[in-house]
């Protein structure tokens, strides 16, 4: 495994950590939220969508960038 591999597999893990960590919590604190604001908690379930995405698309580009 060379540096470039080994480091893209630790960012992947860091990545399934992290979010995979949200996900745990996530039900949790939506139903806390939603005795306080439903639209609140589903902007927060819809942020954490959107963050997942736009993770998978900053490293699109920036693998792009190393490629050219």
């Amino acid at each position: 495994m060379d540096r470039d591999t080994r480091n893209a597999a630790i960012g992947a893990l860091w990545v399934l950590l992290l979010f995979g960590l949200a996900a745990y919590f996530l039900p949790t604190v939506m139903l806390a939220v939603g005795r306080v604001s439903t639209v609140l908690a589903a902007v927060i379930a819809a942020v954490f969508m959107v963050a997942i995405f736009v993770v998978f698309w900053l490293r699109g580009r920036s693998q792009r960038k190393k490629d050219h």
